[in-house]
């Protein structure tokens, strides 16, 4: 039987730096992405956080349905979120405008209220909806929904520079990857949360640090990633492209990993080295794209031969 994914997140442009000193809006946020991504696999997905009504709102809300996700929440006439990127080295680095903000304007609640509606299936959430005080919500939202019988998906994500008390933030964090039934956080988040030996060398001992989660993805950048499922787990290099830049990338592997556990009936952990080797190839296919542009099935198909 599938199961529908509930996406719980940020919608923002990604302003990204060009070398003449202008800004180029390009959709995102790692949620965001993560739901275009899953819905490209043909996984029914909605996104719960409200959009606003001015035209990047407007914008994002008609990509998401262009790409087959359904919304939830009504608009709202707050201003849609930015996200300052310079990318160096190939690799982002953000700078985040998230007072009075569009994604930011729903409530415990009203969310709760929503989803006593829909019949339980996976919740995704993380990213900017893990920094304080922001997570208290999102917690409370977790707890509530694992008692309704939801699958709980989270992806990491930190991002230091919002925080304006990093102990707190990744104590916060930490708090939040506990409750997931399914995890994924990068090497730099790992760093940050304070683990050591963090490489592909140690995945199965770092995977050790979130014993709750019976599946975690763990991501190594350019060093490739390893996947873990109910035990079993698997591990693979990445993919040999062009690289554009990396924006999206962690977001396009775990909305493919999470399609595949949602579309496809049967032992997950049977098929960890093919979900992992998809996940991977549609990674790679993003990073040879200008922002987060995940690719749909026909292409990761095809590039798999």
């Amino acid at each position: 039987m599938t199961q529908t994914l509930y996406v719980l997140g940020e919608a923002l442009m990604d302003c990204i730096s060009q070398s003449d000193g202008t800004l180029r809006p390009l959709q995102g946020g790692s949620p965001y992405n993560l739901a275009r991504a899953a819905a490209l696999q043909g996984t029914t997905t909605y996104f719960i956080n409200p959009f606003s009504t001015d035209a990047f709102g407007q914008g994002l809300k008609a990509t998401l349905a262009r790409d087959g996700v359904k919304t939830a929440l009504p608009d709202t006439g707050l201003p849609t979120s930015l996200a300052v990127v310079q990318v160096i080295d190939g690799q982002p680095n953000y700078g985040f405008y998230r007072e009075g903000i569009a994604d930011r304007s729903y409530t415990v609640a009203g969310v709760l209220d929503w989803l006593e509606g829909q019949t339980p299936g996976i919740l995704h959430t993380g990213s900017l909806l893990l920094v304080p005080p922001e997570h208290e919500k999102t917690k409370a939202i977790i707890q509530a929904a694992k008692r309704q019988g939801w699958t709980i998906s989270v992806d990491v994500n930190l991002r230091p520079k919002l925080a304006a008390d990093l102990d707190a933030y990744t104590a916060a964090v930490s708090e939040i990857a506990q409750l997931a039934d399914w995890l994924k956080a990068s090497d730099e988040d790992l760093a940050l949360l304070g683990y050591t030996d963090v490489n592909p060398a140690h995945a199965s001992k770092l995977a050790q640090h979130f014993p709750n989660a019976s599946r975690i993805a763990l991501t190594f950048g350019a060093d490739g990633a390893y996947l873990q499922v109910d035990g079993a787990s698997a591990q693979a290099p990445v993919p040999i492209v062009d690289v554009t830049d990396t924006v999206g990338a962690g977001d396009t592997f775990w909305g493919n990993t999470l399609a595949d556990w949602a579309n496809i009936n049967g032992d997950a952990a049977a098929r960890v080295t093919q979900t992992l080797k998809w996940a991977m190839q549609a990674a790679a296919i993003n990073c040879t794209r200008a922002g987060c542009q995940p690719p749909s099935k026909a292409e990761v198909q095809r590039a798999l031969g």
